[in-house]
């Protein structure tokens, strides 16, 4: 054991720096208000404990953008929590399936048409299709559906389509009621001139007596 090792020489490897002790007095150089400043938000305590977006209590910048809008889901994130997506593919490009190929999302993956199979898979008309397939996909339009049966081919959904509801509409009024203003207008104001106002009675005016003679 070296001898200028003891316990009034010992130290640490290096050097510790102090801890910082506020509110500890005026002369400590952290007193007073303990290096929050004077009243305000952040000079209480659990004021530097707030949720993230939050901005002092005036409106947050995700209430004042505008809204997306468009078709609602539960499964449509990462777009937005009622907001749906899907990955197009049109027709034309489904050239690169030999004849009688069956399409489907993984199919698609790995022909390099797709990145993932995450999203559903909508089949867009554009383009030619000369190639019997089996198309199985989540959506598909009218066109696309039109010229892969044209081909010789078959479509089936992965999902089944959603039946828009209806408005139901005003009932009509009874018969009964619809023919009351029908009568009102047949009386023409020709057949109400027809009658004449009847003359008003001449007041009884008194007779002139004749002068009496002498």
């Amino acid at each position: 054991m070296p001898k200028d090792l003891n316990l009034t020489s010992l130290k640490p490897a290096q050097s510790q720096k102090d801890r910082k002790r506020i509110g500890r007095g005026i002369g400590s150089g952290k007193g007073r208000y303990s290096g929050r400043g004077i009243k305000g938000q952040k000079s209480r305590s659990g004021s530097h404990k707030m949720r993230a977006g939050f901005e002092g209590g005036q409106m947050p910048i995700y209430m004042r953008l505008g809204k997306l809008r468009g078709a609602t889901s539960k499964d449509a994130m990462p777009i937005g929590p009622f907001r749906t997506s899907t990955a197009p593919v049109n027709v034309g490009s489904l050239d690169r399936f030999d004849d009688g190929a069956e399409v489907t999302p993984e199919s698609l993956v790995e022909k390099g048409l797709l990145k993932n199979t995450k999203t559903d898979v909508k089949l867009l008309g554009n383009g030619e299709l000369k190639k019997k397939l089996t198309v199985r996909v989540h959506g598909i339009s009218a066109v696309a559906r039109e010229k892969v049966e044209k081909a010789g081919g078959t479509v089936s959904l992965l999902k089944e389509p959603k039946v828009k509801k209806r408005k139901k509409h005003a009932k009509a009024k009874p018969a009964a009621a619809a023919a009351a203003p029908e009568a009102e207008a047949s009386e023409t104001p020709a057949a109400v001139a027809t009658e004449a106002p009847a003359e008003p009675e001449a007041a009884d005016q008194p007779e002139e007596q004749a002068p009496e003679e002498e």
